[in-house]
């Protein structure tokens, strides 16, 4: 009896991990896109992964909306590439906020095109919602 309710308990547990790790899988998939939206010059490519109403915090004031993002990022683009250098992302850590909200911790990285440039690197904590569209970010703080 008690090995079939931990049978039981286990089956019950596995989708809710099975979900956790789709969100997650998801998430990443999306952050990858929108990182080779950056690397490809690609401005609407590259903030596609923001909810129309997105809230950016930079070190200037708050951005509201994907428009005020992509006008932030605009002068960066050029086709074939970004002049701001390859972006990379490593994701630090995830966390399911809710059955529709995930918490991402990333470090960026810029390098720079030319020999001998500096690295840039900072940190951004991510906050995505499932939309019918796929996981976008609500909230993005980046450092």
């Amino acid at each position: 009896m008690i090995r079939s309710i931990y049978v039981a308990a286990a089956l019950i547990a596995a989708p809710a991990s099975a979900q956790t790790s789709a969100a997650q899988a998801a998430v990443e998939a999306a952050m990858t896109a929108s990182t080779a939206g950056w690397n490809a010059g690609d401005l609407d490519r590259f903030v596609a992964i923001y909810a129309k109403d997105a809230t950016y915090v930079t070190s200037k004031g708050v951005l509201r909306g994907r428009a005020e993002i992509a006008e932030r990022y605009r002068a960066s683009f050029r086709a074939g590439g970004n002049v701001r250098g390859a972006l990379s992302m490593q994701m630090l850590a995830f966390r399911k906020l809710s059955d529709v909200h995930q918490l991402l911790v990333a470090r960026w990285t810029l390098t720079p095109p030319g020999a001998g440039a500096k690295a840039e690197t900072g940190l951004t904590t991510l906050v995505f919602e499932r939309q019918p569209a796929g996981w976008k970010i609500i909230s993005d703080h980046s450092s």
